[in-house]
């Protein structure tokens, strides 16, 4: 029996509008009146998190930043797995003779390296590929540059960013060349202390190792006196492998979903654009009701 659902934000639990339509908040509270626990488990950091998820009213733990943060439904942090400032002067020396964007993600502000001129073309860059491929002009009206403009800060280097004092939770890289992302990749990958994943072709996601999705989930339902079958996950790129290849009770990729996560996928749900949690919680929900319901490659 599934007692608890964790879902991905980012083309999962979220619409191409970044937000959970009201079909999805309903399904999500209809799941919770049963007994089952809702979980965020997101790339995001918490203020990214809660900045989509405002007035959804909902009550839910929360995996952060691809799993180097853990809150409860208080929204108290109960781990944090950062990334050491050795760890982000390796990365860095790694990055440093690539033309790529790196930003220090941690539990609040966003850090790049460089001028302030160098940072704003690097945000532009980044709300473009990723949000809005629109001129420059129409992207600096957009609500969401306003945003994470002021998320953001700029730092002369890695000293600067040491002084500052805060945990760093990700570093995120993004570039149109995916073949040189695919280069990085396999370096990267040599490190065993890190873990290398992506949300989308054109960036990755670099973390402690101990921060990835799946393992802490595991770690995490397992304090709380839950086991693996008691569980499904929902989610759609890479960044939700370690969640999806794990031998959950249920795995769900969604129909967007990368090909490798339909692969490892249990099973597979409608698209986040068609309500496709909406969906899967529904069928647990009506499957556990009636126990014989028969079983389909589709929840």
């Amino acid at each position: 029996m599934i007692k608890v659902i964790a879902s991905d934000m980012d083309g999962t639990l979220l619409g191409d509008d970044h937000k959970p339509a009201p079909e999805t908040l309903q399904a999500i509270r209809e799941a919770c009146s049963a007994g089952i626990r809702f979980m965020i488990a997101t790339g995001r950091n918490f203020p990214g998190a809660m900045a989509e998820l405002e007035g959804a009213g909902l009550v839910c733990d929360y995996i952060l930043s691809s799993g180097a943060e853990v809150r409860d439904r208080e929204k108290r942090i109960v781990r944090t797995w950062p990334i050491s400032m050795e760890q982000c002067r390796r990365i860095y020396e790694q990055l440093r003779d690539y033309p790529v964007s790196v930003i220090f993600c941690t539990d609040g502000p966003d850090y790049r390296i460089g001028t302030p001129e160098e940072t704003e073309e690097s945000l532009i860059l980044q709300i473009q590929d990723f949000h809005a491929n629109a001129p420059r002009e129409e992207v600096e009206k957009l609500p969401l540059y306003q945003r994470m403009r002021e998320n953001t800060r700029a730092v002369s280097g890695l000293d600067e960013l040491e002084a500052a004092g805060v945990p760093v939770y990700k570093v995120f890289l993004f570039s149109k060349d995916t073949d040189m992302l695919d280069k990085i990749r396999k370096e990267l990958e040599k490190q065993k202390d890190l873990a290398v994943a992506s949300s989308f072709a054109t960036n990755l996601e670099i973390t402690d190792v101990k921060a990835q999705k799946g393992p802490v989930l595991k770690e995490y339902i397992e304090s709380l006196g839950y086991t693996m079958d008691e569980v499904m996950v929902l989610g759609d790129s890479l960044n939700d492998y370690s969640m999806l290849s794990m031998d959950f009770g249920a795995t769900v990729a969604m129909e967007n979903a990368s090909p490798e996560i339909k692969e490892a996928a249990k099973y597979i749900t409608k698209s986040n654009t068609d309500l496709g949690v909406a969906y899967a919680v529904r069928e647990v929900l009506r499957r556990q009701k009636s126990p014989c319901a028969g079983e389909e490659n589709r929840v």
